[in-house]
């Protein structure tokens, strides 16, 4: 079976106009892009998005061939304030209900945590029951407005997270019915942690064990990678872009571009490859300046593994 894995990047980590990003993207080599909706020269509040917008930013991409494979959608899903929650929650929503206004059937978000103080921070609620079954409340709600609008929900686990394991993943795709509006966006790296980042290869396999298992339920991949760190606390970059593009780990796990930790790319390449050979892959963690050597990172890997 050939494989023809499509690179892409988010367009966060370019602070610039709609037209001068899809420039750069274009200048770069990128075939795909996971959408923020941060351009400089238009205000893309989710609660006020129109269609028109939509289609302006879907076309311009389009007529560059580089299509959005992705929207995101990041927040806190379950925060535990509940108006913050609210707003969260209906800012997703009315993203989710214009996907198809901006050419992608597929809105992401990370399962949340009930820290108050960090979307990516543990929560001793977070692995109780009572907080899985608040989880899986909101995240039916969540794909239930997929499902209504012909989009498809996508979860992305993070270690920290409620929904973080390879098992808690399973859990909530059966809990779930395996609603056909509900996916998974593919990172490896959000797995790991203290107790197995010492085992890296053997990690991977479990994980992309749960890829075979889910077969058609993972839509889009990420490129970013891991290291151990002395540092404990939250990490974040310095950046011009949204807080889920300046955030680089947390614990003992720092969370770096591709190519600059010790994730096995071609150990994880060539099984991705073998089970999802079209998929979208797309980088993340780094500024624009490291975007050449990531890519040629990314490319080099792809080519080693056949893909």
């Amino acid at each position: 079976m050939n494989s023809v894995i499509s690179v892409g990047i988010f367009n966060g980590y370019f602070p610039y106009t709609l037209e001068e990003t899809i420039l750069k993207l274009k200048q770069l080599g990128f075939s795909t892009v996971q959408l923020d909706l941060t351009f400089k020269d238009m205000n893309l509040s989710p609660q006020t998005l129109t269609k028109d917008q939509c289609r302006r930013i879907r076309d311009a991409f389009r007529d560059a061939n580089i299509p959005i494979c992705v929207l995101s959608g990041y927040t806190n899903i379950v925060h535990p304030d509940p108006q913050e929650r609210k707003k969260r929650l209906e800012d997703l929503k009315a993203l989710i209900r214009r996907a198809r206004d901006l050419g992608t059937a597929y809105v992401v978000s990370e399962t949340g945590t009930f820290n108050p103080h960090s979307d990516w921070v543990h929560h001793p609620k977070n692995k109780t029951r009572e907080g899985y079954e608040e989880t899986l409340r909101v995240i039916r709600e969540l794909v239930q407005v997929a499902y209504d609008y012909g989009t498809v929900f996508l979860v992305e686990n993070y270690v920290n997270n409620v929904i973080g394991s390879v098992d808690e993943i399973l859990r909530l795709f059966a809990d779930l019915d395996y609603h056909p509006a509900l996916g998974l966006l593919l990172d490896p790296t959000n797995f790991f942690c203290e107790e197995n980042i010492d085992n890296v290869d053997g990690t991977l396999n479990q994980i992309l064990d749960l890829v075979s298992l889910l077969k058609d339920r993972v839509k889009i991949a990420h490129a970013k990678d891991i290291k151990k760190t002395e540092v404990q606390e939250e990490k974040h970059a310095q950046l011009d872009a949204p807080e889920s593009h300046t955030f680089r780990g947390a614990g003992a796990v720092e969370l770096p571009a591709p190519g600059l930790g010790i994730l096995n790319y071609a150990l994880y390449l060539k099984r991705l490859s073998v089970t999802h050979p079209n998929i979208p892959l797309i980088i993340e963690h780094l500024d624009e300046a490291d975007v050449p050597r990531a890519k040629r990172f990314i490319d080099e890997k792809l080519k080693e593994v056949g893909a």
